[in-house]
């Protein structure tokens, strides 16, 4: 039988009307998600407090919810918690899940983890697949216990073997990486297949990835592209951003400048601290715009704030050689050092250089040797010459 949601409406509607909790929270479902009807947040809401009045809990979670997100009504997440409990004190798991939501991230009341996961076991006690993952989550960061990977993959899999999505994400995620497991990119494909056919967007960003590395599959940037353009139209910012890779470095299509910054500036405006860097880069050389030195500077400032030693450099860069701005070598060292300070070898190679050449600061070979060394230490081939030499 094919589903039809407007003969469902129909029937539901028969049933509501004659009072069944159950039916009137169904027609709230169908409303609130436009199945057989125009979306109406506010129809949804009527429905549900009817079933609501009748000690329904999914309605009193589903009233909770749409305080959660604001939907026909203004947000509030105090409102949300008052209907939540209502349902939680049915023994509704989904709403203790909920519950324990909104004391992880401090909504509505005060942030605390051990409440959090408290709320969270009781909605597990009743095979909640959410609360499972959020316990899985509790361990996987270290909030309010000690991080414990192994637990962690644990309460993924349960929620993972009931279908949660994010939960086989997030255990295809440890497989990937070995935390708390044999790294292992079989299974963390194998885990990341299923949750992208569930519409997982980071899974289908992952297993780019995987394409693209070679890992557990032959490397093809074709598939890659492929995985990654179903997750970036629809918003991943990693998927843009390593589309805007392939343009730029010609991985499996023909290299194109503009196409690449046009993804960039995607993944750029979501805060990848990448894209933003490379989105300098093309403004620094003229690679797809025109070269654009104070464009460069504004880009390079936008992640260097955020304390990125790369943008460090470059700005440093920028100031040793006056492209954009006064030539300063004062205020390139100060880049520079920066950058150094969070072990930037092209930093530090620039120091030893400025050393080396008593510029902006007196010449003193004993400082540049030891700045190249630092450089060379962390692999600086120019560092490496330059002692060689010197």
């Amino acid at each position: 039988m094919s589903r039809d949601y407007g003969e469902a409406l129909r029937w539901y509607r028969k049933a509501a009307d004659q009072g069944y909790a159950v039916a009137q929270n169904n027609m709230g479902w169908l409303y609130e998600n436009g199945w057989g009807v125009v979306q109406d947040y506010a129809e949804a809401m009527r429905w549900f407090r009817l079933a609501a009045s009748q000690g329904n809990s999914p309605a009193q979670n589903n009233i909770g919810w749409l305080y959660f997100q604001g939907w026909g009504v203004p947000q509030d997440y105090e409102a949300a918690m008052r209907w939540y409990l209502k349902a939680a004190e049915q023994g509704d798991g989904l709403a203790q899940d909920r519950i324990g939501r909104l004391y992880e991230e401090g909504w509505g009341v005060a942030q605390d983890y051990s409440e959090a996961m408290r709320w969270y076991r009781q909605g597990a006690e009743r095979g909640n697949a959410y609360a499972e993952k959020n316990i899985g989550r509790l361990y996987y960061l270290g909030r309010g216990v000690v991080q414990d990977y192994g637990e962690a993959m644990r309460w993924f899999r349960q929620a993972a073997d009931q279908g949660n999505s994010s939960a086989q994400y997030s255990l295809a995620n440890l497989y990937q990486h070995g935390w708390g497991v044999a790294r292992d990119y079989g299974e963390a494909m194998r885990w990341y297949r299923k949750a992208a056919a569930r519409g997982e967007v980071a899974a289908q960003s992952s297993i780019g990835w995987l394409y693209e590395n070679g890992w557990s599959v032959a490397r093809d940037y074709g598939e890659a592209m492929r995985w990654y353009r179903t997750a970036a139209d629809q918003g991943d910012a990693f998927a843009q951003k390593e589309i805007g890779v392939f343009y730029r470095d010609a991985r499996g299509v023909a290299q194109d400048y503009g196409e690449a910054i046009r993804w960039f500036r995607k993944a750029a405006d979501q805060g990848v601290i990448e894209a933003q860097n490379n989105i300098g880069v093309f403004y620094e050389n003229g690679s797809g715009v025109a070269q654009d030195y104070g464009e460069a500077m504004r880009w390079f400032h936008k992640v260097a704030d955020q304390g990125d030693a790369f943008a460090q450099n470059k700005i440093g860069v920028l100031y040793y050689n006056g492209w954009g701005v006064a030539r300063d070598y004062g205020e390139a060292m100060r880049w520079f050092r920066m950058a150094a300070d969070h072990g930037d070898a092209r930093a530090q190679n620039n120091i030893g250089w400025l050393y080396a050449n008593g510029e902006g600061v007196p010449r003193d070979l004993a400082q540049a040797r030891e700045w190249m060394q630092k450089a060379a230490g962390n692999g600086n081939e120019l560092a490496k010459k330059w002692l060689a030499a010197n």
